[in-house]
């Protein structure tokens, strides 16, 4: 199994940048499809980015894509989210999860960090 550990979460205004990395532990970081999921104050946890196991496919939540890049560096068994255009809305805790899928994209995700903060204010 793979353990999880969030870190970059902090504040910034509307409009700004925020990166946050997860750091892997445990089993390959290689084996794992990678994604980013997030949840604000009363709302359900929603998914925000999904990368595979070798980083050449992505896919994202409509409401973050042309702002928000997912990616991974497997030597280092590090993920990032680098938030750009930051709005408001993206106020959330922000978690990564990891799965050991081969083929399309986990359905139930079965590692999942403890989660950062980020604030954005406007």
């Amino acid at each position: 199994q793979v353990q999880l550990v969030e870190s970059g979460g902090g504040s910034a205004q509307a409009g700004g940048s925020l990166r946050v990395s997860c750091a892997a532990s445990g089993r390959t970081f290689s084996s794992y499809a990678m994604g980013w999921f997030r949840q604000a104050p009363g709302k359900e946890r929603e998914f925000v980015a999904g990368i595979r196991r070798s980083g050449g496919s992505a896919r994202y939540a409509d409401s973050v894509k042309g702002r928000f890049t997912i990616s991974r560096d497997n030597a280092k068994n590090t993920g990032y989210l680098q938030m750009n255009s930051l709005k408001p809305e993206d106020t959330a805790v922000y978690y990564c999860a990891a799965d050991p899928v081969r083929v399309g994209w986990p359905v139930v995700w079965d590692y999942w960090g403890q989660g950062t903060q980020v604030t954005v204010s406007s």
